[in-house]
């Protein structure tokens, strides 16, 4: 596996990978990896013939009282784990060669930022729109894969690789879980034992609204005011519960076919996000 921390030395292998004839999967990450990574890495070695993994901890989606500083880094086991899945490339870039001093521009997503996480991350979503434009720009992917845990993050870059022209095929991997169903994050590090066990609440919610949506009509709002009280039970401060169609984002006032149970809640100081789309096969 190559390392490589500039830009133009990633358009170079780039456009001598395309002048060979060979497609690039790309991955994005912050690093810190997990299974969920593992699984979107051989995802884009299914699609293509070569793969590049990004590593950037992204310093513009971060808000003032986030947690850049703190958040969880490991170089050396992070490499040894991309180059256990065959990666081809990680590019890991220095802060400044993405964003110099004069840099001034951002890329922004109107709409399917304002609500959910967009509504307690103001400017988070510019960030990551503006550094996965670069990274597109820079790698010149055929692919580039994703998990769905950021489901709002997923719509958000559908939206600007359709409303840009990319030819850039954009796939959603399915959400992968610890054995007793949290959602695999980086940011799970973060909890202590009984935090972890509080976290569960957000799986424990998933089932609930799965079972209540099958055995018969139910309204929105009563089965949202019943996926609250559940999380309630746990010492956790929720930030949203909401039912959003999976395309536009916006709230949904009945259950059906598209709409998407998304959550957000604070678990100590950690933030956890998880969502389901009630009416798809686990």
């Amino acid at each position: 596996m190559e390392i490589i921390r500039t830009p133009v030395e990633m358009t170079a292998w780039a456009n001598r990978t395309l002048a060979g004839g060979q497609t690039i999967g790309l991955v994005p990450t912050m690093g810190f990896f997990h299974e969920g990574h593992l699984r979107l890495m051989r995802k884009a070695r299914e699609k293509a013939k070569r793969t590049v993994v990004s590593l950037f901890v992204n310093p513009i989606q971060f808000g003032a009282n986030e947690d850049l500083g703190r958040y969880p880094r490991d170089f050396v086991r992070d490499c040894q784990l991309a180059e256990g899945e065959g990666v081809d490339v990680l590019f890991a870039p220095e802060v400044q060669a993405m964003y110099p001093a004069e840099a001034s521009t951002r890329v922004v997503v109107s709409r399917l930022t304002d609500g959910l996480c967009g509504a307690s991350r103001p400017g988070h979503f510019a960030g990551v729109t503006t550094v996965v434009a670069k990274l597109f720009h820079i790698i010149k992917p055929h692919c580039a894969v994703f998990g769905r845990k950021d489901f709002q993050q997923l719509a958000v870059i559908e939206r600007m690789v359709a409303d840009l022209n990319w030819d850039i095929e954009i796939i959603g991997h399915p959400i992968v879980r610890e054995a007793d169903g949290l959602a695999m994050s980086s940011r799970n590090v973060y909890l202590s034992a009984s935090e972890r066990q509080a976290a569960l609440c957000l799986f424990r919610a998933i089932g609930h609204a799965r079972r209540r949506v099958r055995t018969g009509p139910v309204e929105a709002k009563v089965l949202l005011q019943e996926v609250e009280e559940l999380l309630q039970q746990e010492a956790v401060a929720i930030e949203y519960v909401s039912l959003v169609d999976q395309t536009t984002l916006q709230p949904q006032a009945v259950f059906r076919k598209g709409a998407v149970l998304a959550m957000a809640i604070r678990v100590g100081a950690t933030r956890l996000i998880d969502n389901d789309n009630l009416f798809e096969e686990n």
